[in-house]
């Protein structure tokens, strides 16, 4: 058993779900990832796998199908997958975010209509924020949905969707003008089912091809254009207009989790390469791993592995207990996100010139880690929110 990245405390049903995972990652992903990613072609046969062990529905309510998992589980489990590729714990991190937000704010008739076929992955879930000309600034959103006698049109660009194309229903936050005083007090989340695919796929919704990427290959990444898209009333998340920034952000709270968990993921994977290159290559008539230079390296790399998971599963517990995580998550986002990219630059560097090559996995790695700095809000987006929680809890009284 490898001695970074262990968790205490875990139930027997933890344990065998984790180990359960990290055989797949083992034998289904890490083997045939480098061929996918570089092609930029999707892992369906992999999918496929997630599907059949239920981790479309890890944290979905048994009651709804699900397994019915806590948000540390599904995490631990995104940090295996993310060992192995990046991209595939993609597929499922924007899917996990939405069945969130019904689970924990959808009507019950909203509950019913998806999760049972979320559970089981028929249907899946992405998560709709950024426009062309915003990307944090979310009170900003130009987006509308303008409301009808039967609903709602929507008109409007959206960018950045994971899993733009290969999803069938978006979670959707545009901008409703509820005449409130505040920006945020004005956007409501939408839940928008959609057909599989590119082109126009519904009438009044265009989904471009995918974005060609740095990185976070094979799964796709798009926009989504509305041009008078109508929609019901009925698929305003939790029938409640003016009230989706909340859930967003609730929804985004857990996807910080899930970026950390990432993260620890890839620094994990790039630790592994980098010890074991250190140990069979040799200079000097010696290992490189007997070289104090590279040794030291290699102490530094573990510790930041180690810390990194740490805080990322204790932002996951705090969830899970129910108590306010926005500092914690943001810490945990922070230093993972960073780590992970120093740990692989390091990896990089152990591995000399054939670190270049596209042969060895940590070039793959080398070009992922950058994403994770980005996604879920930038390091300084995070340091924005960490210190106003601060702030709050330390408030001077003088």
């Amino acid at each position: 058993m490898a001695r970074l990245a262990q968790t205490a405390g875990l139930t027997d049903v933890q344990s065998e779900i984790l180990a359960t995972v990290r055989q797949f990652v083992d034998k289904e992903v890490i083997p045939h990832a480098q061929e996918l990613e570089h092609a930029d072609t999707y892992p369906a046969d992999i999918v496929a796998g997630m599907k059949e062990m239920g981790l479309f529905g890890i944290t979905i309510p048994e009651e709804y199908g699900g397994l019915g998992e806590s948000l540390l589980t599904y995490a631990l489990v995104v940090e295996e997958i993310a060992r192995g590729w990046m991209s595939v714990s993609g597929v499922i991190n924007t899917h996990f975010i939405v069945a969130h937000m019904i689970t924990r704010h959808g009507t019950e008739a909203q509950k019913q209509h998806f999760l049972p076929r979320m559970a089981t992955g028929e249907v899946r879930g992405s998560f709709s924020m950024s426009e062309p000309d915003l990307g944090s600034d979310v009170a900003a959103i130009k987006t509308k949905a303008k409301k009808t006698d039967g609903g709602y049109v929507i008109d409007g660009s959206k960018m950045w969707l994971t899993n733009g194309g290969s999803s069938n229903l978006i979670a959707l936050l545009v901008k409703t003008d509820e005449g409130a005083e505040k920006p945020h007090q004005n956007l409501t989340t939408f839940l928008v089912e959609k057909p599989e695919g590119f082109g126009e796929v519904a009438p009044g919704l265009t989904i471009p091809g995918k974005i060609d990427k740095m990185g976070y290959k094979g799964v796709d990444t798009t926009e989504a254009v509305f041009d008078g898209y109508e929609i019901g009333a009925d698929m305003v998340l939790g029938e409640a207009p003016g009230k989706g920034f909340a859930y967003m952000m609730d929804g985004v709270e857990v996807g910080r989790v899930n970026v950390a968990a990432r993260a620890c993921g890839i620094a994990i994977r790039a630790f592994e390469l980098a010890v074991e290159y250190a140990q069979q290559r040799k200079t000097f008539g010696k290992a490189i791993a007997e070289h104090q230079a590279v040794a030291f390296k290699l102490a530094e790399m573990a510790t930041k592995v180690e810390a990194a998971h740490l805080m990322m599963v204790n932002a996951a517990r705090l969830k899970d207990s129910g108590a306010r995580n926005d500092v914690e998550a943001g810490m945990a986002k922070l230093i993972a996100s960073e780590y992970c990219a120093e740990v692989t630059q390091d990896a990089f560097r152990i591995h000399g010139g054939y670190g270049y090559s596209k042969e060895y996995e940590i070039e793959r790695l080398m070009r992922e880690a950058p994403f994770l700095l980005i996604g879920e809000g930038t390091s300084e987006i995070q340091k924005t929110i960490i210190s106003r929680g601060l702030l709050r809890e330390y408030k001077s009284r003088s």
